[in-house]
């Protein structure tokens, strides 16, 4: 009895310290992986498309290539179109049905604002406005936005790329969202949604530089040879 209460007494300050390292240090490092202060407190495409945002997540990579060399892997995003760059085997755990592209896709190069980007097939078993989102904005070789259709949606997504010079571009990713209202739900955000988008957007931001720089300055030879 007596142990089995010092070890809960152990436990709770653990849980606690625990807590505290994830709000302060943890958290705050992955909700602007990759981001400089400007990047994450600047204001990028997309911004006003919702207002007052509980949640605000920026991240940030740098591909060493032009603009115009990152872009065609960039607007061919999608399910059914590119992928999304990321881990493809978690993402059809769930039934995403994503394949990550490893060359330029000529047949899916061209994106008008209106367009659905999905994020799962038509037939996914957990359909929802969100599974579909419409491009919201979109600035050639500058900007694409996702938002999901409806009169309030909960998020925009949006991707830029910034040239630095000549030879090298920032690619930075922006998530905006209302979280959920109940503690419970607010709790699954910070706990799992947050860290989940984290690791399959760094992924994401990484494998379109990986593909990027290993074919660097070889995309109109990859889209001619296609």
């Amino acid at each position: 009895m007596s142990s089995t209460y010092e070890r809960r007494r152990l436990v709770a300050p653990l849980i606690a310290i625990a807590a505290l390292i994830y709000w302060f240090a943890v958290r705050p490092w992955h909700l602007r992986w990759g981001a400089t202060d400007e990047e994450s407190n600047g204001s990028l495409p997309g911004d006003g498309l919702l207002r007052d945002p509980e949640s605000e997540v920026t991240h940030a990579v740098t591909i060493d290539a032009p603009v115009e060399e990152v872009w065609p892997w960039l607007v061919q995003i999608g399910q059914g179109r590119g992928g999304f760059y990321s881990y493809d085997w978690l993402e059809n755990l769930v039934g995403a049905d994503i394949h990550n592209a490893d060359r330029i896709l000529p047949a899916h190069q061209d994106l008008e604002v209106g367009d659905t980007v999905r994020l799962a097939p038509e037939d996914y078993s957990v359909q929802t406005p969100e599974s579909a989102p419409e491009v919201a904005v979109l600035d050639p070789e500058r900007a694409i936005v996702l938002q999901p259709p409806g009169e309030s949606p909960r998020w925009t997504w949006a991707f830029v790329l910034r040239p630095l010079d000549d030879e090298t571009t920032r690619f930075v990713a922006r998530m905006r969202s209302h979280g959920k209202q109940d503690i419970a739900g607010r709790a699954a955000d910070v706990l799992f949604w947050e860290p989940a988008h984290f690791v399959m957007e760094r992924k994401m931001l990484l494998g379109v530089k990986e593909r990027v720089e290993s074919s660097k300055y070889g995309t109109r030879k990859n889209v001619n040879r296609a």
